[in-house]
C-alpha cells in the first residue's frame, strides 16, 4: 500500500520539487496552465523547485513547433520553470527522447526481477483479441498470451528481432491502496488492472514508465494533475513497488468543465488553448485568479487577488489535515468565459494608465498608435475593455477615418446640421458638444445612435461627446464635410 506519511515532511525540509509534463503534440491546453498554477505555488512556497520536464515520446503526434509554444505560454504566465531543457539543471536531460537509455535500463531491470515480460503479439491478433471481448461483453485487457511464454521462446524471438513491446506485469487479486493530497484515500483492485505496455516496439517508453522514473531520477515530491489520470496511478503504485522506491505525493485537482458542467473543457472550444487569451488581449494575471478562483476560496471572499496572495493564503497541512488541498475537493469546476470577461475588465480598471497604456502599445506592436490620444482616452477606455483587444473596436476611428456612406435623405439633412451647430459651439468641451447634439437630435426626433454611426461608423461606443472633443474641432468637421 501507498502510505504518504512518510514523504508529509518533505516540504519543512525545503525538498519540495514539482513538475509539468506537457507533451509537445499541439498548443497547450489552459487546463495546463490550472494545474502548473499548483505547481509553482507550492514549489516556491517552501523554496523548492519547479521543473518543466517535456515528453515527447509520442513520435506519431508530435509537433515540432508545441515546444517553443509551451515555453512561451509559461513565460507570458510568469509561471517560469526553475529546470527545464531550455535552463538545464542538476537532473537533466529534461526531453525524454533524449533518455531513452535510461528507461531501457529499468525495463531490462524489471524484466530480471520478474516484474515485466517481453510481448510479441501482432496488431492482427490483438484487435481479433478486442473484438471477441467486445463480443463477450468482457472487460478489455490483454489476455496476457506472452506472459507466460517459455524463456527458450522468447530467446529466440529476441534473436530473430521479431517486432515486441514490454508489458508490466500486474498481480493477481491485490489491492492497490494510495492516499491522495485532495480526493483522499483511495483502492483498486488490481483484477480491473491491464497489464500495460511500458515500452514502445520503436523503443520509446510509454507515459507510465517514463512518468515514474523520470518523477523518481528528478526526485520529485509532489505530483499534481487532474483526476482524470487516477486510474492510471495503481499501474504507477505497482512500479514504484516494483523498483523498490519512495512515490511522490500524488494530489488530483478537480477538472475544469465545460461552461455547462458536462464534461472535461473540450478542445473544440476556442478558449480552451493557451493561445486564444493571448491572441484576444487578455490579461495573464487576470486569468490566473480566474483559474484559481474555479476551485479555490479566498477566506476573506475575496474575488480579485494576485499569484502571490495566493501562495501566501494557500494553507497546506499533513496528509489527513484540513489544508487547502482536502477543500478543493473532488468537483469540478465550470468555465465561464463571461465571468473572466468581468475580471479581466476588473484589473484593467484597476491598472495605472501608464502600465495600461503601455501593454495597449505592446498589444498592437505593428501599430502607429498616437500615444497622447491613448493617454486622453484611458480614462473613459478603464471603465469599458474587457480585453486590450477592445481597444480597436472601440477607437478604430480615432486613428483611421471609418468608411460612412450616407444612407438617406434624413442623414444627408443631419449631417448639414452637425457641421452648422458644430461650427458655431462657442467652445469645444465636453457640455458644448452635448448642447450641439441635443440640438440636431430633437429637431430631427432622433436617438443618438444615428449620431454615432455618421461620426464614428458604429452605432455605439465611448461617450460620443468626449470623444468627439478629444478627436478635436478641425478633425471633426473635415470628416463631417468629405460625407
Amino acid at each position: 500500500m501507498y502510505n504518504a506519511t512518510r514523504l508529509e515532511k518533505s516540504f519543512i525540509m525545503n525538498l519540495v520539487r514539482t513538475r509539468i509534463a506537457p507533451s509537445p503534440t499541439g498548443f497547450p491546453h489552459i487546463g495546463t496552465i490550472y494545474q502548473v498554477i499548483f505547481d509553482y505555488v507550492f514549489a516556491h512556497k517552501y523554496n523548492g523547485q519547479f521543473v518543466l520536464r517535456i515528453e515527447d515520446t509520442d513520435r506519431a503526434r508530435f509537433v515540432k513547433e508545441a515546444e517553443d509554444v509551451i515555453y512561451s505560454s509559461l513565460q507570458w504566465f510568469g509561471l517560469n520553470p526553475d529546470e527545464s531543457p531550455v535552463k538545464g539543471g542538476e537532473y537533466g536531460p529534461y526531453r525524454q527522447s533524449e533518455r531513452l537509455e535510461i528507461y531501457q535500463k529499468y525495463v531490462r531491470e524489471l524484466i530480471e526481477k520478474g516484474h515485466a515480460y517481453y510481448c510479441f503479439c501482432t496488431k492482427e491478433r490483438l484487435e481479433d483479441m478486442r473484438k471477441q471481448q467486445e463480443q463477450n461483453k468482457q472487460m478489455p485487457k490483454y489476455d496476457r498470451h506472452c506472459r507466460f511464454l517459455e524463456k527458450d521462446d522468447v530467446e529466440d524471438k529476441l534473436k530473430q528481432n521479431v517486432s515486441h513491446v514490454v508489458r508490466m506485469k500486474i498481480p493477481d487479486n491485490k489491492k492497490i491502496i494510495f492516499d491522495d493530497l485532495i480526493v483522499g484515500r483511495i483502492e483498486f483492485d488490481s483484477d480491473g488492472v491491464d497489464d500495460q505496455v511500458i515500452l514502445k516496439s520503436d523503443g520509446f517508453p510509454t507515459y507510465h514508465l517514463g512518468v515514474v522514473v523520470d518523477d523518481h531520477l528528478m526526485k520529485i515530491s509532489h505530483v499534481f494533475r487532474g483526476k482524470e489520470w487516477i486510474s492510471s496511478t495503481p499501474k504507477h503504485v505497482l512500479l514504484y513497488e516494483y523498483f523498490g522506491w519512495d512515490m511522490p505525493l500524488h494530489g488530483h485537482l478537480p477538472l475544469i468543465l465545460n461552461s455547462d458542467g458536462k464534461g472535461k473543457l473540450s478542445k473544440r472550444h476556442g478558449h480552451a488553448s493557451v493561445d486564444y487569451y493571448r491572441t484576444e488581449g487578455y490579461l495573464p494575471e487576470a486569468v490566473l485568479n480566474y483559474l484559481i478562483n474555479i476551485v479555490w476560496n479566498h477566506p476573506d471572499d475575496n474575488e480579485i487577488f494576485s499569484l502571490e496572495e495566493f501562495m501566501q493564503l494557500f494553507h497546506v497541512g499533513q496528509v489527513n489535515d484540513n489544508d487547502d488541498f482536502r477543500k478543493l475537493g473532488s468537483r469540478g469546476g465550470r468555465f465561464d468565459l463571461q465571468k473572466l470577461n468581468w475580471m479581466n475588465q476588473q484589473y484593467i480598471q484597476k491598472m495605472d494608465d501608464d502600465e495600461l497604456l503601455g501593454k495597449i502599445i505592446a498589444f498592437y506592436p505593428d501599430s502607429d498608435l498616437d500615444k497622447e490620444i491613448i493617454r486622453k482616452l484611458l480614462p473613459l477606455l478603464k471603465t469599458r475593455m474587457e480585453t486590450l483587444k477592445d481597444f480597436e473596436t472601440l477607437t478604430a476611428f480615432f486613428f483611421q477615418v471609418p468608411p460612412i456612406k450616407i444612407r438617406n435623405d434624413k442623414d444627408r439633412e443631419v449631417v448639414i446640421d452637425l457641421i452648422q451647430v458644430l461650427e458655431s459651439a462657442p467652445t469645444w468641451t465636453e457640455q458644448d458638444i452635448f448642447l450641439a447634439f441635443k440640438t440636431v437630435l430633437e429637431k430631427h426626433s432622433l436617438r443618438m445612435p444615428v449620431l454615432y454611426y455618421l461620426l464614428t461608423g458604429n452605432e455605439k461606443g465611448l461617450p460620443l461627446p468626449q470623444v468627439i472633443e478629444i478627436l478635436g474641432r478641425e478633425e471633426t468637421l473635415k470628416r463631417l464635410k468629405a460625407l
